[in-house]
């Protein structure tokens, strides 16, 4: 799991290759990832915004911009976690994913929280020590 604390936010996320969903021959790899937002503030947050940035060993990078996380934009009260898990494809069988989810106060104030980088690493292509 890859963990990553930005004021009071923790950002999880668990990368998952789907195996079953993706075809090699076709340059088709799957991934889920699993992704936990954590208030341990003392006001509540909203997520009103996300941006990642997806990367393949092969350096194509893509880049997805959007409201809210999986179609909502959740409120997380103090000491409340947001769990959800969605999916990117990939046209190499490796890559990383890094990224901001963008916060609101009930006051109207919006700060960036990090997305911890994390690897996407599948069975189809041999792991890399950097």
């Amino acid at each position: 799991m890859y963990e990553q604390k930005t004021k009071d936010v923790v950002v999880r996320v668990e990368p998952d290759f789907l195996d079953e969903q993706s075809s090699p021959a076709d340059h088709r790899f799957i991934w889920a990832y699993t992704v936990e937002i954590e208030n341990q503030s003392a006001i509540d947050l909203q997520v009103v915004e996300r941006f990642w940035k997806i990367a393949d060993s092969r350096g194509q990078v893509q880049e997805v911009r959007g409201a809210g996380v999986v179609g909502e934009q959740p409120v997380l009260k103090p000491g409340e976690t947001f769990r959800y898990t969605s999916g990117a494809p990939l046209t190499a069988p490796s890559g990383m994913m890094l990224g901001n989810y963008y916060m609101e106060t009930p006051d109207g104030d919006r700060f960036a929280v990090e997305i911890p980088a994390f690897l996407l690493d599948s069975p189809h292509e041999p792991a890399f020590l950097n």
